[in-house]
Order: C-alpha cells, then sequence, then structure tokens
C-alpha cells in the first residue's frame, strides 16, 4: 500500500496545501518518511488524515467557478465504528460548502472495504448541495463495496454504481472529467440499485 500516491498529473493545476481555502491549507509532507498507516500497513506519506484510523484521502482538484471538487481516498471507510462520514461531512466538505462546492466527485478506486451504519450525514451532505444544482458522485466502486454501500441505502443521496465504474479518470484533464459526469448525470442516468 505504501506504494500507492494520491494521483500527482494535477498537480501543476492545484495542490490543497497551497490552497488557503483548503482543509489542508500549510500541510507538509515528506517523500521519504512513512509515519501514516492503515491498520500494519503504511501509506505513502502525501495521502492526507482527516480523523479516521482507516481511510484518507486527497483533494485533487477544486474548481471554484465552476463549484466543484474531486477527492480521491485509500482505505477502509467505516461509518459503523469510526465514523468516517462524521469527519469527511464536518472537517472536509462543511469547509468546501462554505466556499461554494456542491458537485463532489469521490474517487474510490482504493477504497477496499465499506462498513456502513445510517445515513445521517449522508443526507445532510445532498440536503446542503441539491438546492444549488449540486450531486455526489462515487466513480469506480469495487463490487463488493458497492454492494455494502447499497446495504445501507446511500443511493438516495450518492449516485454510484453502473456507468460510474470503471470510468479511466486518470487519462483525463479535471475539467473532462467534471464535463464527463456532468454528462453522464444530465442524460438522466442514475443508478438506484435494485
Amino acid at each position: 500500500m505504501h506504494d500507492i500516491e494520491p494521483h500527482f498529473r494535477w498537480r501543476d493545476k492545484y495542490e490543497s496545501a497551497k490552497d488557503h481555502k483548503s482543509p489542508f491549507a500549510g500541510r507538509r509532507y515528506s517523500e521519504f518518511q512513512y509515519s501514516q498507516k492503515i491498520y500494519n500497513y503504511y501509506i505513502h506519506p502525501q495521502w492526507d488524515g482527516f480523523g479516521s484510523p482507516t481511510l484518507y484521502m486527497k483533494i485533487i482538484y477544486v474548481d471554484y467557478e465552476r463549484g466543484f471538487a474531486v477527492f480521491e481516498f485509500i482505505g477502509e471507510w467505516n461509518d459503523a465504528v469510526t465514523n468516517d462520514i462524521m469527519f469527511l461531512k464536518r472537517d472536509v466538505v462543511d469547509e468546501m460548502t462554505r466556499h461554494g462546492i456542491y458537485k463532489y466527485i469521490l474517487l474510490c478506486d482504493n477504497v477496499l472495504n465499506f462498513h456502513g451504519e445510517d445515513d445521517d450525514y449522508y443526507g445532510e451532505w445532498w440536503d446542503d448541495v441539491k438546492d444549488d444544482g449540486g450531486w455526489i458522485v462515487m466513480l469506480n466502486l469495487l463490487d463488493h463495496v458497492e454492494d455494502e454501500i447499497k446495504d445501507t441505502r446511500l443511493q438516495q443521496y450518492i449516485n454510484f454504481g453502473g456507468i460510474f465504474n470503471g470510468v479511466n479518470w486518470q487519462a483525463l484533464k479535471p475539467k473532462l472529467l467534471f464535463e464527463l459526469t456532468e454528462k453522464l448525470l444530465d442524460e438522466g442516468v442514475r443508478y438506484l440499485g435494485d
């Protein structure tokens, strides 16, 4: 896991540590000292902790004009034990929403497990963004993670699964990823589960 680095090809366009509006503004990173772990596995030092002991993230792009952000995640998303969504919502999303971000692309290629609890924070997040034409999209969920998210009934707040899996986002520039995501949503394609 220590070899999995947050997507770095967009760093010439955006760095959360250099964005004074970012919850991670001013952070300094080591390229060589590995100190953060998910269970017994060290992870790359470029990932940002936000309160969860098993889930880390990186804000890899923000466009304040268009009102969207791209978050990349690694680890185990655990709402049941460590209430990861509470930390994400309170310490990251609320800060971004204050600055006009209402559209969220969550890159979940490296989310290895999901353990749901209730949907209160997801519902609150949806309420915060929907009146401004906002949305929340999870891209590239592993099959078992998608099933776990469906079991928690988060499809009423988050778009995921189906056409939102298998997106080769790494080959796109951030604005093209945003436009592709909007196109999928505008065509009325929303995965509602079974």
